[in-house]
């Protein structure tokens, strides 16, 4: 990739060391000429990374989330650096930012660029996902009964919590712990699962990459939520379908060189896969 000559950071304060970090990283660009800018404020501002070459994003997954919208409109590719928990999509570890930031400001990284949801629940009201769409009745305690259709063709009627609707990179995220599959990140397609189902065998059903998702709410008393990636929520149109699609921006994702998706999904679910023989 071409050298990095603009950097921005989007730094979580409430993390341990994330700013210390941030300040390490900092030096370490200027030092190399590099044009620098940070923010703490999450979603980012519209119009921040514009002009930018990368964005570093020090935090947890969280975090990225909170720039991957941005970084997707304007194409700028985010490194991240994990300062949380899991950090599926931040997958550079403090110490390995340190040791291999001036490698990566001159371009040793390679992009992965990852589906996107696009979400719209009314005419003009449109919303980016890189993870997920939750779709639930905006009340915790109620369930919901939720009408799907794809291309126009009639799936199922679900009575369950809610619906998940995720990317291949959002597989390993809510989709997981609802039951549902983990999808290789460059498979394409769109995971539905659906959350409590009241029918045993409804089950995650994967949908080719340009179908067109429709859900319509049958259940008169209720309102929906439509949640983003956990950050945004969308407000819902009584009458309105909610629809999904694959959205045409995808996101810019700088990952090593040598960066395996099973090795980070065998580390951070703790697979072992080896026989333990007992004495």
């Amino acid at each position: 990739m071409k050298p990095i000559r603009s950097l921005a950071f989007v730094v979580n304060g409430h993390k341990d060391g994330a700013t210390a970090l941030a300040d390490e990283l900092t030096a370490i660009a200027r030092a190399a000429g590099v044009t620098t800018k940070q923010i703490t404020r999450r979603p980012i501002s519209p119009g921040f990374l514009r002009g930018c070459d990368a964005c570093c994003v020090i935090g947890g997954d969280g975090t990225l989330l909170g720039a991957a919208r941005e970084s997707a409109r304007e194409q700028v590719p985010i490194i991240g650096v994990n300062r949380g928990s899991l950090g599926f999509l931040t997958t550079f570890s403090s110490v390995e930012a340190r040791a291999q930031f001036g490698e990566l400001l001159g371009g040793a990284f390679r992009i992965d660029h990852r589906t996107m949801l696009d979400c719209s629940t009314r005419r003009g009201v449109h919303g980016l996902a890189l993870n997920d769409i939750l779709i639930k009745d905006e009340v915790n305690s109620r369930i919901v009964r939720l009408e799907v259709f794809a291309d126009g063709e009639f799936v199922t009627e679900y009575t369950c919590d809610g619906l998940i609707f995720s990317t291949p990179t959002g597989s390993t995220a809510y989709n997981l712990s609802a039951g549902g599959p983990i999808i290789h990140p460059a498979a394409g397609v769109i995971a539905m699962t659906p959350i409590c189902p009241h029918t045993l065998s409804n089950r995650s059903i994967i949908f080719r990459e340009n179908v067109t998702l429709r859900v319509f709410n049958r259940s008169p008393e209720s309102r929906l939520l439509v949640a983003m990636d956990g950050q945004r929520n969308l407000k819902v149109s009584t009458r309105s379908p909610v629809e999904i699609t694959i959205a045409k921006a995808r996101l810019p994702l700088a990952q090593r060189a040598d960066y395996s998706h099973f090795s980070v999904v065998r580390a951070k679910l703790k697979w072992s896969g080896g026989l333990v023989e007992k004495g």
